[in-house]
């Protein structure tokens, strides 16, 4: 049976309605403004305690009396402490200007990324004087201030700037040699079977002697003192270089090498177009372990019978009971590395930018 369906008719109340006009905007409920962050702020508060707290060393520097370390003042007080001062009102005008830096957002980044670190060093420096030219709480001449070293850059720069020359010299050498022949011993480990037979178990063994252990042996046998320096940074570069090139190289997957070989890639075009350029980011962080072990050892044959360099400096400096000339040269030495580790990330970050995203150190 079919039944009939009834069509119920609308009220005529809905017939007749009218269509809802649209709700204009400001009927709708306010849309709270976004804080302003960082890129929109018009002063650096981080920037004021910053150049409050270099003010304030400056000052104390300058004003408070030193304690007289033995027969003589401390050199290069009154300007040491002038120069905080400066640098304080140099970041004052930079906070009090920060609105204005707008269209220099890396400056603005930079500053506010470092801002923390520039209350922090102050307060460091502050420390460090009242320790040591301020309570003497560290006796001179094995602790001196701050404004001591601003005296041995200044008195004594043609010395210090020629061992610099003479470690750069001997470590460029060193690092360039010793980082060639690990990077062809390690993709000739990595790739050959009969290489790595042979040379593998080499490696394995007296890879981790230290490289100073061999100090004695290397300059009775190298023609010079100079050469066994560049024989002894050189064989500290050689094992991490090798050892992480090998990885790197072993460790390539195989459909990589499935899919040149199927488009006709000789062996040579497999070692030179996917092996090394797939194992470059363990070679650079091989590179990166290198430079330390390299540095070290370059100190220490230099103390040993190396004529100039960092390390003779630092022996030269302490048979003359010159602390402050060995806190100098550590200095140096601590920047000299630094800027070396930072030169190489540089170039690490434009040699793989082809692999932005997978290096992860």
């Amino acid at each position: 049976m079919s039944q009939a369906l009834k069509v119920l008719p609308l009220p005529a109340a809905d017939l007749d309605e009218a269509p809802r006009e649209p709700v204009a905007p400001e009927a709708s409920a306010p849309v709270q403004a976004a804080a302003p962050g960082p890129a929109s702020a018009r002063f650096w508060r981080t920037g004021f305690l910053a150049a409050a707290a270099w003010i304030i060393e400056g000052l104390l520097v300058r004003f408070w009396p030193n304690q007289v370390a033995g027969f003589t003042d401390w050199a290069f007080t009154e300007e040491f402490g002038l120069a905080n001062v400066a640098v304080g009102g140099v970041i004052l005008a930079l906070a009090l200007s920060y609105g204005g830096l707008a269209r220099l957002p890396q400056l603005r980044d930079g500053l506010r990324l470092s801002g923390r670190w520039l209350v922090a060093l102050p307060v460091l420096l502050l420390v460090w004087q009242v320790l040591t030219a301020k309570l003497t709480v560290l006796p001179g001449p094995f602790f001196a201030p701050p404004q001591s070293l601003v005296e041995v850059f200044a008195e004594d720069w043609s010395r210090l700037g020629l061992s610099v020359a003479h470690s750069a010299r001997l470590l460029l050498n060193g690092l360039l040699l010793g980082a060639l022949v690990g990077f062809i011993t390690g993709v000739a480990i990595g790739w050959s079977r009969e290489v790595n037979y042979w040379v593998h178990p080499v490696l394995r063994f007296l890879g981790p002697v230290p490289s100073s252990a061999l100090l004695p042996i290397a300059f009775f046998l190298a023609p010079s003192s100079y050469a066994a320096a560049v024989f002894l940074v050189a064989l500290a570069t050689f094992f991490p270089v090798a050892v992480l090139t090998w990885s790197g190289v072993a460790n390539v997957s195989k459909s990589y090498y499935d899919v040149a070989r199927t488009l006709g890639a000789s062996e040579w075009f497999l070692v030179l177009r996917v092996a090394i350029p797939a194992a470059l980011p363990q070679v650079f962080v091989g590179l990166f372990m290198g430079l330390g072990a390299s540095f070290s050892v370059l100190i220490t044959a230099e103390m040993m019978g190396v004529k100039a360099g960092l390390g003779w400096y630092l022996q030269w400096a302490q048979g003359w009971a010159a602390y402050s000339n060995m806190f100098a040269a550590l200095l140096v030495m601590a920047v000299l590395c630094s800027g070396l580790i930072t030169l190489l990330f540089t170039l690490r970050d434009r040699v793989l930018s082809w692999q932005k995203g997978t290096v992860k150190w």
